[in-house]
């Protein structure tokens, strides 16, 4: 069972799927859920960065790693990027991000993601979409050949989480149900 079908059935499980001719309003149960959701999907999306980033990860096993981390956010979602050695900050697609973190230069690399926590709740938009922020700050170190560390920083990054309303057919019938993707990743801070 892949995992999004997993989450499929975790979300019925919990209550939150509903006919699909219910509100689309969250009542605070269905909330906690989402939010819960919300913050496993940023916490497996940290465990994918550890095992693309890291220089253990065979080729094959990184590129199904990148698969199974695109799948967690939104079509035309961006990543930043920034440096303690650059002042300007660059984004790229989510795909490229991850290819670009394969292939650092370095030796080693740990990048471990910490604080992990809504900064905005969910708002509603006009379409019924729910926009809410999770900040996490993100630790990074590269290290030579020789084992010596010779590049870290800590990133204070914006996470935008979006929840929208979607349908599937279960055993012939309609169900509705919240599904939590991801979107830009937007650097906030860069210190040492």
């Amino acid at each position: 069972m892949n995992k999004t079908a997993f989450l499929l059935i975790f979300a019925i499980g919990l209550g939150f799927a509903t006919p699909v001719f219910a509100q689309d309003n969250l009542s605070p149960e269905r909330k906690q859920a989402i939010d819960s959701l919300a913050m496993e999907k940023v916490r497996d999306l940290s465990k994918y960065i550890s095992i693309i980033g890291s220089k253990d990860t065979p080729w094959s096993e990184a590129n199904r790693v990148i698969d199974r981390a695109e799948e967690l956010f939104m079509t035309g979602s961006e990543i930043g990027v920034s440096s303690l050695v650059r002042e300007e900050i660059n984004y790229y697609g989510v795909r490229d991000y991850f290819e670009r973190l394969m292939r650092l230069n370095y030796n080693k690399v740990e990048i471990s993601w910490y604080n992990i926590e809504y900064v905005s709740d969910l708002q509603r938009q006009p379409d019924g979409t729910y926009v809410g922020v999770i900040t996490i700050f993100q630790k990074f170190k590269g290290y030579d050949k020789e084992g010596r560390l010779i590049y870290q920083d800590t990133t204070k990054k914006d996470i935008t989480v979006y929840v929208k309303r979607k349908e599937t057919q279960i055993g012939g019938r309609l169900i509705g149900f919240w599904d939590v993707l991801l979107g830009d990743i937007r650097v906030k801070e860069t210190s040492k």
